[in-house]
């Protein structure tokens, strides 16, 4: 005998089957759909990193050339200390050399007005020597150069 009910229950048996299926199609659509997003996020990630990864290889060439240049200009500042510093030595060392013979000509000049004075008490008022030879800023008289090369000076 078959009753109402059993139909109604075989029908409902049949729809909560129908209804299993459907929710593993959602199941499964919402997978695909959690992969497909994991991939595009994944892919982004992979983008961004490849473009970090760009940035910083830029960058590494660029202060590479910085660098390079500091290096350069480094070098060429060194090399115009060393050399004036030997400029600075020779000038020094003729400095020197010129201040010992202004003191030896000023010794000489303050000698000869002595003994010029003593000879004009004893003799006659005649010609003095001339004031362009006593003024030690009129060294014309003196024609001697003044050379010294780095070298020579460094070792002193």
């Amino acid at each position: 005998m078959a009753s109402p009910g059993g139909t109604s229950s075989g029908s409902s048996l049949l729809h909560n089957l129908g209804s299993h299926e459907d929710l593993q199609a959602l199941m499964e659509q919402k997978k695909r759909k959690r992969m497909i997003s994991n991939r595009e996020s994944a892919r982004r990630s992979r983008m961004r990193k490849q473009k970090q990864v760009s940035d910083l290889i830029t960058e590494l060439s660029q202060l590479k050339k910085e660098n390079n240049q500091l290096i350069m200009l480094l070098s060429i500042t060194t090399q115009r200390c060393a050399a004036m510093k030997a400029e600075n030595s020779i000038l020094m060392a003729q400095a020197m050399e010129l201040s010992y013979a202004l003191e030896s000509f000023n010794e000489t000049a303050h000698s000869m007005r002595g003994s010029n004075l003593r000879s004009n008490m004893s003799m006659w008022d005649g010609p003095q020597l001339t004031d362009s030879f006593m003024s030690p800023w009129n060294l014309r008289h003196i024609n001697q150069s003044i050379m010294a090369s780095a070298e020579d000076i460094l070792y002193y």
